[in-house]
């Protein structure tokens, strides 16, 4: 593969942990983005990031804070980033240009990370003021919705616990939440108003729930009601989000961001384990077993953070140790493209979901890299 260089950003900053008299989880701010500050996952290499094979750079973002997560609205023309201190700004990724600030007295006081966030669906004939909605969690446990080309905060949900993922149903009805604790929330989209938790039962001899933190929850887009979720605790679990306790779960990823997501297609489960080993891996959807392991970049391994399907034809994640992004054939399962020797470990990844070249941001240290996939002639 030939490299293409860009310009060079600076060396990694360490990032500080906020911490409280108890030195609980509460203000340890997402996990998941901190291992890199404690294991010390700084690029070695100075030449800077570079690309190789079939990715091309279409243009950088720089931000003020680091980024934590990233999001493309189901029609590609927003992307939505979130930060560290608290604070979504909105892109146009067609020139990268700065469209719209989602920031209010809650986040500017607690100022921690934005976790998550997720675009309402716009269904033609809905009221208007339903449309430009996106939902975004954070690690001070509020989950809040904003009008977001009007930097308005219409609603704040408080879950008194760090809130690490959302997602939201096929129908756009209904949104759920996990975080540090085991419990997974339902809420009506509407109201606002909490209408089922999911968990684990009381007793230890059966694991029909998570007993550890949850950072990705993912819907099947073909079952409506039936969604899956993975965090520290190995497994991915099952549920009916109309149940109390999961349906069905398999054991083995380790995931530590959003690094979980569903092939409707071929009902494929694709997961991102924070590992050294088994990293990668396809799973059956209906039987919860494993098809394949994909193998690591022979060159540039690395533990992942987050991990998606890319097309009908491509996988791309990213991760630590070595800080890269890279994408995959599906077929043959070789490294088609490399995004390397970041100042950082990459924890989000988004695609526009347009085309089977789609357009793809890449977020580490305080830069988002907008690229696009291409076809190798």
């Amino acid at each position: 593969m030939s490299g293409d260089t860009f310009s060079e950003v600076p060396e990694f900053q360490e990032l500080r942990v906020r911490s409280d008299s108890r030195g609980d989880a509460a203000s340890e701010v997402s996990s998941y983005s901190y291992r890199s500050s404690l294991f010390g996952h700084v690029s070695k290499h100075k030449s800077g990031p570079h690309l190789e094979g079939n990715l091309k750079l279409f243009d950088t973002i720089e931000l003020s804070s680091d980024v934590m997560c990233c999001r493309f609205n189901d029609d590609g023309s927003h992307l939505a980033v979130g930060m560290c201190d608290g604070t979504i700004k909105v892109y146009n990724p067609v020139n990268c240009q700065q469209l719209y600030t989602c920031q209010d007295e809650d986040t500017s006081k607690n100022r921690l990370p934005v976790t998550q966030i997720r675009f309402r669906p716009f269904i033609d004939g809905e009221k208007i003021e339903y449309s430009h909605i996106l939902i975004a969690s954070y690690a001070s446990g509020h989950v809040k919705f904003w009008h977001y080309t009007s930097g308005k905060c219409l609603q704040t949900i408080d879950e008194v616990r760090q809130t690490l993922a959302l997602t939201i149903n096929p129908e756009g009805t209904h949104i759920i939440t996990a975080g540090s604790e085991p419990q997974i929330h339902k809420y009506d989209m509407e109201t606002k108003q909490k209408v089922n938790t999911m968990e684990p039962s009381d007793g230890h001899d059966i694991m029909d729930g998570h007993r550890f933190r949850v950072f990705a929850v993912q819907y099947n887009p073909n079952h409506p009601h039936v969604f899956i979720s993975g965090g520290w605790d190995d497994t991915v679990q099952y549920w009916d989000d109309r149940k109390v306790h999961s349906i069905k779960k398999f054991i083995g990823p380790h995931l530590c961001g959003d690094a979980l997501d569903i092939d409707p297609v071929h009902n494929h489960i694709l997961t991102g384990s924070w590992r050294k080993t088994h990293v990668l891996q396809i799973w059956d959807f209906a039987m919860a077993v494993k098809i394949k392991d994909v193998p690591q970049d022979t060159l540039n391994h690395s533990q992942l953070y987050c991990a998606q399907w890319l097309g009908k034809d491509s996988i791309i994640c990213g991760g630590t140790d070595q800080n890269m992004a890279r994408t995959i054939d599906r077929g043959t399962l070789n490294t088609t493209g490399q995004l390397v020797d970041l100042p950082q470990g990459v924890y989000c990844i988004d695609n526009d979901r347009t085309g089977n070249f789609p357009r793809v941001a890449v977020g580490s240290n305080r830069y988002v890299y907008v690229l696009k996939t291409e076809k190798k002639t």
